[in-house]
């Protein structure tokens, strides 16, 4: 169990890792076309279509963290008051839809996907074809639908929980 455990963390830190790459990426876009277009009054092409793919990619990799780290804004106001057996199985019903949710948003983005490949789809400026930008934001979703299971098969078996709240290190102690 505890091999299964650090191949998960180290799969979680490789989809934060891309994620946090693809927001390097949109932040250098941006900063590099303004610069263009406020110093020497010529952005970069494309720059808007490219940096709107890629924060598309960026969110849709940090989904498929939160699928399995589960640390994003959740209100539990129900699920706080109820014994912690309940409270699985409420856990369960959640990570049940939101794997049924995902699926669905898998499906839907390949046919998009698919949809951009076939027409011949491009970026305004350098007409760049847009599927495989649109590939990268497909796969960070599909990487969402693995990372999801296993938090759900984790929170099934009783090995695994969803943190009441997310804990910061900030180095000092406790007040």
């Amino acid at each position: 169990m505890q091999r299964l455990a650090s191949l998960l963390e180290r799969i979680a830190h490789a989809i934060e890792a891309v994620a946090g790459i693809i927001m390097g990426l949109v932040t250098l876009l941006v900063v590099a076309s303004a610069i263009g277009r406020y110093l020497f009054a010529y952005p970069l092409p494309d720059a808007f279509d490219l940096s709107r793919l890629l924060l598309g990619a960026a969110i849709m990799w940090g989904f498929a963290s939160v699928g399995y780290r589960g640390s994003h804004i959740k209100v539990d106001l129900l699920a706080e008051w109820v014994r912690p057996g309940t409270r699985r199985w409420i856990d369960t019903f959640a990570w049940t839809v939101l794997l049924i949710f995902a699926a669905l948003l898998t499906w839907k983005m390949f046919g998009r996907v698919s949809s951009a490949a076939g027409s011949g789809e491009s970026t305004m400026d350098l007409r760049m074809p847009a599927w495989p930008m649109m590939a990268l934001i497909w796969l960070g979703v599909a990487v969402s639908l693995p990372a999801i299971l296993a938090r759900l098969i984790l929170i099934v078996t009783g090995r695994g929980t969803l943190d009441h709240f997310e804990s910061i290190e900030t180095g000092e102690p406790d007040a």
